[in-house]
């Protein structure tokens, strides 16, 4: 009899604890839940509208036609070549070069020579637009040949390296290379810079100090379409700008790349492919230490860019088109705020502010959303509705100005922004169209939560 009390006994106290009860009150777990997790929010799907008329109304025009500027012809769209460059030396004048189709020169004996053509340079007074100074400049190539310093000054491609120019057009050596210069890329503090040239494999590899710079996937330069030589590698070097003094210097074999990598004062930001679409960025600093970031979803190579030291943008895709627009803070990788990018939108490029208050993104328009054209091996001119740029400000994504872009320049240079983030220039019908706006957001403290996604 007391055997069969001890074991009704458990018997309830069995029960009880599978009814979620307490028997002498002793807490017992609650039982594991087995209903699936939710499906995660499908990506909404934003379709862009070209837009007919800017959303302001300029501050002041300045007609081009009249400085010699004429829009390229159909040969050169969906080509990405650098045609112009449009840029703020400072707030009350204006660099504007272009392309002289004229006096473009071929020399069939000499390659160095060969695809050398010459660029027309004005200075141009704001807001009467004035030709202060002027210029023919020579440039390697068509790719991209200019970059803008502080203090009025800039970086000019020339066939042995860099030259510096300032408000006076007369350019000065800065930095010779061993081999064919492609791509450069500076920090937003403009501390350091890192270049990446073709140069002979047989040439000594680097000596004391040497490091391990980007990897081959993110090393190679944008101006891709120039293909190495037999017995060429691609060196990429990373230096002190004030100095000169090298910091990295790798030499890796040619991968063909079509982006840049994003690069501050501490080191550059590296994507590495995970899972399916998941990516890490990474900021693998020039001492050697690495910090994870974040991660990302992506059917696309993430592309990002720093607006500021501490402020980094990022481009991601989703499948059936379009993507998010997301920035993070820089190093702890707290997300500030994100938009949406549209289905129909193609070719993204950032044009950062020199103070990185503000942003403007350029884009290609579709006339139909990009999964429709995933049958077709080429997208040609007749599937184009346009080209625009949205004027964001860098701390909370808020659209400022909107506005198309003619003609389409896909290479870009048809957009800059001033170094306060005050005014914007476009080149739009037939003018550069300067744009007055108010004063940039502040941008948020270190780790702040991120705002929703707007549909941009």
């Amino acid at each position: 009899m007391r055997a069969l009390r001890l074991l009704a006994a458990s018997t309830a106290m069995l029960c009880a604890a599978a009814a979620g009860q307490t028997p002498w009150n002793v807490p017992v777990p609650p039982l594991p839940q087995t209903e699936p997790p939710p499906h995660p929010k499908p990506h909404p799907k934003i379709f862009d509208l070209y837009p007919q008329q800017p959303s302001l109304t300029p501050a002041f025009t300045i007609r081009v036609g009249a400085l010699g500027f004429h829009s390229p012809g159909s040969f050169y769209l969906l080509r990405r070549r650098a045609l112009v460059s449009l840029d703020f030396l400072d707030e009350n004048r204006l660099l504007f070069t272009f392309r002289k189709p004229a006096l473009e020169r071929r020399d069939a004996e000499n390659a160095d020579t060969a695809m050398a053509r010459q660029i027309q340079a004005l200075v141009l007074s704001l807001p009467d637009g004035k030709v202060e100074t002027q210029a023919l400049l020579t440039v390697p190539d068509q790719a991209r040949y200019l970059w803008m310093l502080r203090d009025g000054h800039f970086l000019l491609r020339d066939q042995a390296g860099l030259e510096q120019c300032d408000a006076t057009l007369k350019p000065q050596p800065y930095l010779h290379l061993p081999g064919r210069l492609l791509w450069i890329a500076m920090d937003p503090e403009q501390q350091v810079i890192v270049t990446n040239s073709l140069e002979p494999a047989t040439a000594p590899p680097p000596t004391s100090g040497e490091a391990i710079g980007p990897s081959s996937g993110q090393a190679a330069a944008a101006a891709g379409a120039q293909k190495p030589g037999p017995r060429e590698m691609l060196v990429v070097r990373t230096l002190r700008m004030e100095t000169g003094k090298s910091i990295k210097e790798s030499r890796v074999p040619w991968a063909a790349q079509t982006n840049d990598w994003p690069v501050n004062s501490q080191g550059y930001v590296e994507s590495v492919r995970g899972n399916g679409a998941q990516w890490t960025l990474n900021l693998d600093s020039f001492s050697g230490a690495g910090k994870a970031l974040g991660q990302v979803d992506s059917t696309c190579l993430p592309d990002a860019a720093f607006a500021a030291e501490t402020e980094l943008i990022v481009k991601t895709c989703v499948v059936g088109g379009g993507g998010d627009l997301t920035a993070m803070t820089v190093p702890d990788g707290a997300r500030t705020w994100q938009a949406i990018t549209a289905t129909n939108a193609m070719w993204p490029q950032l044009v950062m502010a020199p103070d990185g208050s503000r942003l403007a993104l350029e884009t290609l328009l579709l006339k139909r959303p990009a999964t429709a054209y995933k049958r077709k091996k080429l997208i040609g001119a007749q599937d184009l509705e346009g080209q625009m740029v949205r004027v964001m400000d860098a701390a909370d994504g808020k659209v400022k100005l909107e506005s198309p872009l003619r003609p389409i320049l896909d290479g870009g240079g048809n957009v800059s922004i001033s170094p306060s983030g005050r005014r914007v220039a476009i080149l739009n019908d037939g003018a550069i169209e300067v744009f007055e706006l108010p004063p940039p957001a502040k941008m948020p403290a270190t780790g702040a939560a991120p705002r929703p996604a707007s549909q941009h």
